[in-house]
């Protein structure tokens, strides 16, 4: 067990929990032609389909 004077107290401060509103909306948008220049820097292969989808996957991801 501790003794009272051992232990320090610090009070609850709620925001230290709470992301920022503002760094939150400084989050960049995901874009097809981003997505298509970043797949051609990587050498990769796709096709509009796979760009559509994974710009909806990573639109939703960065939203949560």
């Amino acid at each position: 067990m501790a003794k009272s004077t051992e232990v320090k107290g610090k009070p609850f401060i709620l925001d230290d929990f709470i992301q920022r509103k503002d760094v939150l909306e400084n989050r960049t948008k995901v874009t097809k032609s981003a997505l298509k220049q970043l797949a051609n820097e990587l050498g990769l292969s796709y096709d509009e389909k796979q760009i559509g989808f994974t710009k909806k996957i990573m639109t939703a991801y960065l939203e949560r």
